[in-house]
């Protein structure tokens, strides 16, 4: 087993479901500057490879989008050592040839949330990270390359609108997502994703598609509880699509990222303020994010 740490954030559907194939399993608490993550870390081995695991809505599946701690989530990851990370998420598709079941290497977002906390540095300073790419590229080809390997459809990219939630989309929202070039629907991937930037991390979602939004209307042959069946069918039979694929990449020779990555240098132009201007305490405490 090799020494470097991969970080995994379970999502809907796929939490238990991954959590359950690790092995030799420690439990981290961590404490960070933002408060505890949503679980405790699951520290342990999947693969050749050592795993760091985070259930995003906790234990239970507790906390609903809008109130995930995503600032203590990566915080706590990177502070055990995390540089690469794979997310995974349920998502509705926006695409006639996304069809339920199948994966997408989500290469781009439309962030619409407005509640939550989107960076670390609001006590540091102006601090302004590039996210023209905002999924890490080398990450998201290995991905594909292991996705090549398996009889899943898996879309090598796709565009994901992150909307606040916690309700669905109504149809005309959901159209217009369409309009703006959106490919999926989801509610958890931002600020997620601009948090694993500003920690310098190399990071890649895995989409799962559980049905078509509400802008291509349902079968009106079938009630509400043939739907939903439909759909939790749909998220279950994605779900071990999404873990086949993850276990492939772990299997995978070479590391997925390397110092020489990107992401992994994006804090080096980033930090505007004065040096001087910046508080001491507060910067030995977000002293992680920096390495």
């Amino acid at each position: 087993m090799t020494d470097r740490i991969i970080g995994i954030i379970g999502g809907s559907g796929l939490g238990d479901a991954l959590a359950a194939k690790i092995q030799d399993v420690k439990e981290e608490n961590i404490d960070t500057p933002f408060g505890k993550p949503s679980a405790p870390v699951m520290v342990g081995r999947l693969g050749n490879n050592k795993i760091a695991f985070l259930a995003r809505h906790g234990k239970g599946h507790v906390y609903n989008p809008s109130v995930v701690p995503y600032t203590a989530n990566i915080f706590a990851l990177k502070k055990l050592g995390v540089t690469t990370l794979i997310a995974s998420a349920a998502v509705g598709s926006l695409r006639e040839e996304i069809n339920p079941g199948h994966l997408v290497l989500v290469d781009q977002f439309i962030d619409k949330t407005f509640r939550r906390q989107n960076t670390f540095f609001d006590k540091l300073g102006a601090v302004h990270a590039e996210f023209a790419q905002p999924c890490c590229q080398r990450l998201r080809a290995k991905i594909m390359t292991a996705a090549e390997t398996i009889s899943t459809v898996t879309h090598a990219d796709g565009t994901y609108v992150c909307m606040e939630g916690p309700q669905f989309s109504s149809r005309g929202e959901s159209l217009m997502h369409r309009q703006w070039g959106g490919d999926l629907i989801g509610m958890t991937a931002m600020p997620e994703a601009k948090l694993a930037r500003e920690a310098q991390m190399c990071y890649a979602l895995v989409a799962l598609a559980s049905d078509y939004d509400c802008w291509r209307e349902h079968d009106t042959t079938k009630d509400k509880q043939s739907l939903l069946a439909e759909i939790i069918g749909n998220l279950n039979k994605a779900t071990d699509n999404a873990i086949e694929l993850i276990e492939k990449v772990l299997q995978s020779d070479g590391a997925l990222c390397d110092e020489t990555c990107p992401c992994r240098k994006s804090l080096e132009l980033a930090v505007w303020t004065n040096p001087k201007a910046i508080d001491p305490t507060v910067k030995s405490e977000l002293a992680p994010l920096f390495h």
